[in-house]
């Protein structure tokens, strides 16, 4: 008998280890609707509160977590087997810091809101460009300098920082491609 408690313990364990599994075709945004509408909808709040797209946003998660909602960034290593903590403390569906999540929920967010939070997540995206809009001018749908500046930080955009990082324009141009992609798909299928 204790053995089968303890089994069931385990697997009740793992269980709540695991948060929700990211849609299967991620190329796909009718496929990411239908599979866990739960992040349409929470889009769909999204850019009716703050007017960004959902084809920017879903582009956004997409190139931040590829829909995961504990992504964190790697670990750093010492002398290739020394761990040295994390690249940043970047988490969750959006990968929001720790400082500007913080400046999120004292805002419009509210205190229990959670980065692994599907709609605390889409929220804070449009609460993000929605900002980045109106202190740089960034059309909220133009994915492309959206994500720059979500990526750099709004004084890192207005300086330019991302002008010095090829990777990252080649990664905002991504960004702009998987969005418009989204965007006639989500037509396509009446969404």
């Amino acid at each position: 008998m204790s053995s089968r408690l303890i089994a069931l313990g385990l697997c009740l364990g793992l269980a709540a280890c695991g948060g929700k599994a990211p849609p299967r075709n991620l190329d796909n945004a009718c496929s990411i609707a239908s599979q866990r509408s739960d992040i349409y909808r929470a889009m769909k709040k999204s850019e009716r509160r703050w007017g960004v797209p959902v084809h920017v946003q879903m582009a956004t998660i997409h190139q931040e977590s590829r829909f995961r909602d504990n992504a964190r960034t790697p670990y750093q290593w010492g002398l290739g087997v020394i761990p040295l903590g994390r690249q940043s403390s970047a988490y969750g569906y959006a990968q929001a810091l720790d400082a500007t999540w913080e400046e999120y929920r004292r805002g419009p967010g509210r205190n229990g809101a959670k980065r692994t939070n599907i709609r605390d997540a889409t929220d804070f995206i449009g609460w993000y460009m929605d900002a980045s809009w109106r202190t740089l001018g960034i059309p909220k749908s133009d994915a492309k300098r959206q994500y720059l500046a979500y990526h750099e930080g709004r004084g890192g955009y207005a300086r330019g920082s991302y002008n010095a990082k090829p990777w990252l324009l080649s990664v905002a141009s991504s960004v702009e491609s998987r969005a418009q992609a989204y965007r006639q798909q989500l037509r396509a299928c009446g969404k």
